[in-house]
């Protein structure tokens, strides 16, 4: 398909045809490849890296609708990584020459083995090496970072795991974003109320699986005295040994909360009509858990 867009490698110079419509600099080329999986279906979204010979990244991007890695480069010798949910890695080596085309042809992606699941039983969240992250946009440029220092949860994982159940609750004072007198107004009832309401908890209702290591956990948040339903889209990370040799899993969360959906409603409005802080939060989970006792 790209031979008849951009023309064979013999064509020096590459400023005929189609090549010439890509503007490639006479001391670049183009490197390109398909992505499928096992299938001959073409990979939507895979990841790739173009890195020089010294591990540089020279460029990246995302597979198009029809699976298609292209990228104009200079000339030189590169590696080309290529990665993708549910699938094994790929490396491969290309070398791309001035005013040429240097292709991989067709890229074949095999399935990869999922990681193993945590045994079934009741398991803790570890906090010295779990962190609950939040980001908020600021004044509708920055964003501010903060995260709840204290917290405890626990997961009892079924025997199937789509029948698991999690429960975690955090001290809403522990907030913290490294600012004090903005941790003291977020504590304050303009927003989290820590007097009235101490904790925020999360009870989940159902573990979904979504294919390779993702996962979606919905459950009910409990904030600022309000209840919702929310959706924690997860990543499963596998299980290994701390240096003690215990057996711990992990996992990355990630969900985005409406603020007026927990009456959070507090808002001040800069002269140029921008808010003082976004409608949204994202809310972002790095998780170990080690058994129970």
């Amino acid at each position: 398909m790209f031979g008849r867009w951009l023309g064979s490698r013999g064509q020096a110079g590459g400023r005929a045809g189609a090549l010439a419509g890509f503007q490639v600099p006479r001391t670049a080329g183009v490197l390109n490849c398909r992505v499928l999986d096992p299938v001959n279906d073409p990979v939507q979204q895979a990841e790739f890296v173009v890195t020089d010979s010294a591990g540089r990244k020279v460029t990246g991007g995302e597979t198009d609708p029809f699976g298609s890695v292209l990228a104009t480069v200079p000339a030189g010798d590169y590696r080309l990584a290529i990665t993708a949910e549910g699938f094994t890695p790929f490396h491969g080596a290309v070398t791309v020459t001035e005013g040429a085309h240097a292709t991989l042809g067709d890229v074949t992606l095999q399935v990869a083995q999922p990681p193993q699941l945590p045994d079934p039983g009741d398991w803790d969240i570890e906090p010295n090496h779990s962190q609950i992250g939040f980001t908020a946009r600021h004044i509708g440029m920055a964003r501010i970072h903060g995260r709840f220092n204290t917290f405890a949860g626990a997961v009892r994982i079924a025997d199937r795991m789509e029948d698991s159940a999690m429960h975690v609750i955090i001290d809403a004072a522990s907030i913290d974003t490294n600012v004090q007198m903005r941790d003291d107004h977020l504590r304050s009832s303009d927003f989290l109320d820590v007097g009235r309401y101490p904790t925020l908890e999360f009870y989940s209702e159902r573990f979904v699986h979504r294919g390779g290591s993702r996962w979606g956990v919905t459950g009910a948040l409990t904030l600022h005295g309000v209840s919702r339903t929310v959706t924690l889209d997860t990543q499963y990370l596998g299980i290994g040994n701390g240096l003690e040799g215990e057996t711990r899993a992990a996992c990355r969360a990630t969900t985005e909360l409406h603020r007026e959906d927990f009456t959070l409603t507090w808002q001040t409005m800069l002269a140029r009509g921008i808010a003082v802080v976004g409608p949204s939060i994202v809310i972002d989970l790095d998780i170990q858990i080690v058994p129970k006792g």
